[in-house]
């Protein structure tokens, strides 16, 4: 959630400084990590988002064990 809303803003600041370099390669970096962690996340507990889908061909988002389906070992 951190990295999302750190992208979000982020992104704003982009929109009206679009040319900033060090604004960029700091958004880079939080995209990076954000796409590291959902992976991680979606390896261990499936899918954070529709949009985190991958390209199996099917629908997966229904097909993930919900929070609750989980048995910690």
């Amino acid at each position: 959630m951190v990295s999302d809303f750190v992208l979000l803003e982020t992104g704003l600041f982009l929109d009206t400084h679009p040319d900033n370099e060090d604004a960029l390669a700091f958004y880079r970096e939080y995209l990076k990590m954000r796409k590291e962690a959902a992976a991680e996340y979606a390896e261990k507990y499936g899918m954070l988002t529709p949009m985190d889908l991958n390209e199996t061909g099917t629908w997966q988002w229904v097909k993930s064990p919900w929070p609750w389906d989980i048995e910690e070992a």
